[in-house]
């Protein structure tokens, strides 16, 4: 947690400072406490001459790695200067945010930044990576930020990796193995992998080890050598090829008062347990016995690594040591090209620019994108990297979608299906999920922002007014799906919520006059059509007219009705928002 001082040099900066630590949460404190407060805070916000903020610091300038970020802005609020600890102290980043807060320009000089380079020294604490082995990292730095030929070998897949993928600078290759690096074409190879690798001689070596595996262990009772049994487990795991890479500790549930688990908790491990019952429904290599017999589950360590990584791949099948045993396993997500993987992904309701980030993310990295072709436009799926193949399913059968996607999954590859809207609203997602369940196959779905969202927005209606309307209902018609007899529209309108139909203008008749059976015939009333695409339209009127509004527009199933009083509603808000919801407001504005 950022913990920051303000330090207004004379009373010109008074105002700027008062800014600074509303938004930071920072302190202000004087100009000669600096030295005594110089290891008690992350970060020092300088207002006034550069030539002031240096002379202070001077004296108690040591290190990169534990001097904390210093940051000037001159009286005027124009400028943020980035004076100390640019990258691993954070001045930079404090920097750029200073500026947003200010207005003003950020003024960094470090190389990197400016060339739109990586800042290799960030990068681990940045991405939750350890450094495993690295040759002076200065000389790291210089060989990149002078673009001297650099590989990059990424074994694993995560946050890290695809921001690497993404701002991949032009004298970066990316490889496949430590063989294609050879000293005569690279002079630095950044390496991302939990396996222990060397770098050929003659060549710079930065190795990140990313914390994704998920250590399971099973432990003797009170072993008397429970201090060693932390470096003994990582020195077995090193002489296997595998680094220190857990993200958490997982064992059986009856172990949590084992001295064992204070070591690991004093060391800041994240311990993650599991009761017997849930440890012996997972599948193991190696089951025992005696384990059952002790303690009620075939497997401890393996089934507790495999539950702990989201039932991933176990890397390393049980280990002995003396008072323990260990294994390893990391979430299939993590994993390049070892299994394919589906993301159902909602579309928003049509632009571009409203898929979600994560699924604009997702669409960059997929093999294969099987979009809803009738009702998503392609333009989404332009983003696609080169070589993906983009097919539309709009005359495909589902066994057809199905097929297309277990082939591309079975070769490992990242498949996006891509749905309208949010795909758990009227996605058609079901069966498509049962047959992923019953091959077996590895998939997630991403929200996406549904059009009754998108309804709103472009009708400018808050759709839920205090002490009028505090419900929205999503819902359809009854055409060739059957409704639920409870779910009959006339008796959803009793409430005369608001609501959001979806699907229905083909039978806008039937849906008119059951409407029309609970609210008033002048409610009013919006036809949507193509919500935020290129030619969208919208039609307001009155539930009286729904009907004519559909047919004499000729409005197709790709539009939504919407029925309620919250429609361009600006009246009935409560008195409760002024009285007692004050700090919905700034001070004043209330």
């Amino acid at each position: 947690m950022q913990k920051i001082a303000i330090i207004p040099i004379s009373d010109a900066g008074k105002d700027i400072a008062s800014d600074l630590c509303r938004e930071l949460k920072a302190k202000v404190i004087e100009r000669s406490e600096v030295g005594k407060q110089w290891k008690n805070f992350n970060g020092f916000i300088f207002i006034g001459a550069m030539g002031i903020c240096v002379r202070t610091i001077a004296p108690y300038i040591k290190d990169k790695h534990e001097d904390p970020a210093v940051v000037c802005v001159d009286t005027f609020g124009q400028h943020a200067v980035s004076v100390l600890s640019g990258h691993i102290g954070g001045a930079n980043d404090l920097t750029s945010e200073v500026a947003a807060i200010l207005g003003a320009r950020a003024v960094i000089t470090t190389q990197s930044d400016n060339a739109g380079l990586w800042a290799l020294d960030t990068l681990a604490e940045r991405f939750n990576w350890a450094i495993a082995s690295e040759d002076d990292m200065n000389e790291c730095i210089y060989a990149f930020v002078n673009k001297r030929p650099t590989a990059l070998l990424m074994e694993v897949c995560d946050e890290g990796t695809d921001y690497l993928e993404k701002t991949l600078p032009d004298h970066v290759t990316i490889v496949k193995s430590l063989a294609e690096v050879d000293p005569a074409h690279y002079s630095l190879v950044i390496i991302v992998s939990p396996y222990n690798l060397c770098a050929p001689a003659g060549i710079l070596e930065l190795h990140f080890v990313p914390m994704i595996a998920s250590l399971g262990f099973g432990l003797a009772s009170h072993p008397d050598d429970y201090m060693d049994i932390y470096d003994q487990i990582d020195e077995t795991l090193s002489r296997i090829g595998i680094l220190p890479c857990y993200k958490h500790y997982c064992t059986i549930d009856v172990k949590a008062d084992e001295e064992f688990i204070d070591v690991l908790e004093d060391y800041g491990e994240e311990v993650v347990f599991y009761s017997a019952e849930e440890l012996a429904k997972v599948e193991v290599p190696n089951p025992s016995d005696v384990v059952n017999k002790h303690v009620g589950t075939p497997s401890v360590c393996e089934a507790a690594a495999i539950l702990g990584s989201n039932h991933g791949k176990l890397i390393v099948p049980k280990v002995k040591g003396k008072n323990w045993t260990a294994a390893l396993a990391i979430d299939y997500k993590y994993l390049r090209e070892e299994k394919g993987h589906i993301e159902i992904v909602g579309a928003g309701p049509g632009d571009p620019d409203l898929v979600s980030v994560r699924g604009r993310k997702v669409l960059e990295r997929a093999d294969l994108i099987l979009y809803a072709g009738s009702l998503v436009p392609k333009e989404l799926t332009d983003c696609h990297k080169a070589g993906a193949m983009v097919r539309s399913s709009a005359d495909m059968s589902l066994e057809e979608q199905c097929d297309l996607m277990k082939r591309f999954y079975d070769q490992g590859k990242y498949i996006v299906r891509l749905h309208t809207g949010d795909p758990c609203i009227f996605g058609a997602i079901q069966e498509q999920m049962a047959f992923f369940d019953r091959q077996g196959m590895d998939y997630h779905i991403t929200p996406g922002i549904s059009s009754f969202l998108a309804a709103a927005a472009e009708l400018r209606s808050q759709f839920t007014i205090p002490e009028r309307c505090q419900t929205i209902i999503l819902t359809r018609g009854e055409g060739r799906t059957p409704m639920p007899e409870k779910e009959q529209l006339h008796l959803l309108a009793r409430s005369q919520s608001t609501m959001c139909i979806f699907l229905s203008a083909a039978i806008v008749d039937e849906v008119q006059k059951e409407l029309l059976m609970e609210y008033p015939e002048d409610t009013p009333v919006a036809a949507c059509y193509h919500l935020t695409w290129g030619d969208q339209k919208i039609y307001r009127g009155k539930l009286k007219d729904l009907a004519k509004i559909v047919h004499d527009n000729h409005l197709t199933l790709t539009t939504m009705l919407v029925v309620g009083e919250a429609i361009d509603n600006r009246h009935g808000l409560s008195e409760l928002y002024n009285k007692h919801f004050t700090h919905l407001f700034r001070k004043g504005e209330a």
